[in-house]
């Protein structure tokens, strides 16, 4: 069973911090926000404060900053994204292998027993290098600006620090996996 609220704390730190780290002679990465329909700006509003409620966001003077807008999701709700080309463009890739299907499938060949695990805001569950949260801001159409405290959708290698907190945690002491 899923909760329908956002927890009102902070994940603990599990060992892993998503870290950005700059291509050389990078110095600020801004876009502007746009203008938005009311509806868009209601729904990033109330998304923000929510996530401000959480400990999850928190204002920002960052220099850095990338627009937000919304994405009609099939049950006609809205979608929060961020626009962080700029900064993903900036931002050394990862080097941390994402294991292949047929590989992770061939591993579980013998098995007997299965499980599946479901995260809930699965990023939101990896905390934000301290010093990063200031890279990670963005403005929304009624002029706020919120950096991130944990790591947010969009960056470019949040998935691959998606997998290395998962398989740290899966190979934590007491988590054997038999074959």
């Amino acid at each position: 069973m899923v909760p329908d609220e956002i927890p009102a704390e902070l994940p603990q730190d599990k060992g892993i911090q998503h870290e950005i780290d700059f291509m050389p002679g990078t110095k600020y990465c801004v876009a502007r926000q746009w203008p938005l329909p009311r509806d868009q700006v209601k729904a990033i509003d109330d998304f923000f404060e929510s996530r401000c409620q959480a400990g999850q966001v928190r204002e920002s003077k960052s220099p850095h900053s990338a627009p937000t807008f919304c994405v009609k999701t099939p049950q006609g709700g809205w979608h929060i994204v961020h626009a962080y080309n700029k900064l993903n463009d900036a931002t050394i890739p990862a080097q941390t292998p994402i294991p292949r299907k047929d590989v992770i499938i061939d591993s579980m060949a013998k098995s007997t027993i299965y499980s599946a695990l479901d995260l809930r805001d699965g990023f939101y569950q990896i905390l934000m290098r301290e010093s990063d949260t200031p890279l990670t801001a963005v403005s929304t159409p009624s002029g706020m600006l919120w950096e991130w405290i944990v790591m947010p959708q969009g960056l470019k290698n949040a998935p691959a620090t998606f997998n290395r907190c998962v398989t740290h945690l899966l190979r934590s002491p007491g988590c054997e996996r038999e074959d």
